[in-house]
């Protein structure tokens, strides 16, 4: 019988394919796993209101982990936020200040409020593909950034958000986190905003072990999600950074990865 009793999932190309769907069989999984009393959690990136609904769609009951592990909140009820670090007032100014001197597009997150200084052709396919609602404010000096969960920057020049994770991660290295969560995207938000961190929170109020922790991912952010758990599953679509210390590189999410790692690692029955 497997000893895990927590399974800790990435969505945008761990079970969400380019269409941005999970398809049956990674439904028929996590449903199964549910039923069977392991908690199945969602840690993404995503804001809150983007990842209830696909929460909800999966059956999920459990708490989800949104912002790189910035908010933890359950969808069940009341809604209660569970845990919250947003990043300080100063810091995402100067962090503003940097991006506009680039002529890189940003999305604010705030309140889980989505916001960009202006409109553009970024933004919008950005919402689109995740069906979010967006405010447009102009310059962001006019309003005040408390509750800010995260600073989203934007480009098609992967070589350029490459430049400016590794610029950025070192002019603000042990005051913020910045990581890249895909290629187009470097992200900015507190220090002890990671996912690695959440994990460790919710183990922690629900008695669960290390050992007893299974996560799989598939970008540069989902280290240290993986390094919380004590079986580390890659995707085989996973960047090379995040193979390396993976105990093990399962299918693409094309090819259903999350099932078959689920029935290696956890169950025969659960894979099916």
């Amino acid at each position: 019988m497997s000893k895990i009793k927590m399974l800790v999932l990435d969505i945008d190309g761990t079970i969400f394919r380019k269409d941005y769907t999970a398809t049956q069989r990674v439904k028929d999984t996590l449903k199964s796993l549910c039923e069977d009393g392991i908690k199945v959690v969602l840690c993404t990136g995503r804001m809150y209101a983007a990842t209830k609904s696909i929460a909800q769609d999966l059956c999920l009951n459990t708490p989800i982990i949104c912002y790189q592990g910035g908010l933890i909140k359950d969808f069940q009820g009341e809604c209660k936020t569970l845990y919250e670090n947003i990043m300080p007032e100063n810091l995402a100014r100067d962090v503003i200040k940097e991006l506009k001197k680039r002529n890189i597009f940003f999305n604010l997150y705030i309140n889980d409020v989505l916001m960009v200084e202006h409109d553009s052709p970024l933004i919008r396919q950005y919402v689109d593909d995740r069906e979010l609602d967006y405010k447009i404010i102009g310059n962001s000096e006019n309003i005040e950034l408390t509750g800010l969960n995260k600073i989203l920057a934007i480009d098609d020049d992967t070589e350029l958000i490459e430049k400016l994770q590794k610029e950025m991660a070192e002019k603000y290295k042990g005051k913020l986190y910045v990581i890249r969560s895909t290629p187009r995207f470097c992200e900015f938000s507190s220090p002890d905003a990671t996912k690695g961190n959440a994990v460790r929170f919710l183990a922690d109020k629900w008695g669960i072990k290390k050992d007893e922790i299974m996560a799989c991912g598939d970008q540069d952010n989902d280290i240290e999600m993986l390094l919380a758990a004590g079986v580390k599953v890659a995707m085989g679509n996973a960047t090379n950074d995040l193979k390396k210390i993976a105990d093990y590189v399962t299918e693409t999410v094309d090819n259903d990865g999350v099932p078959c790692a689920v029935a290696k690692f956890i169950g025969e029955k659960y894979g099916i």
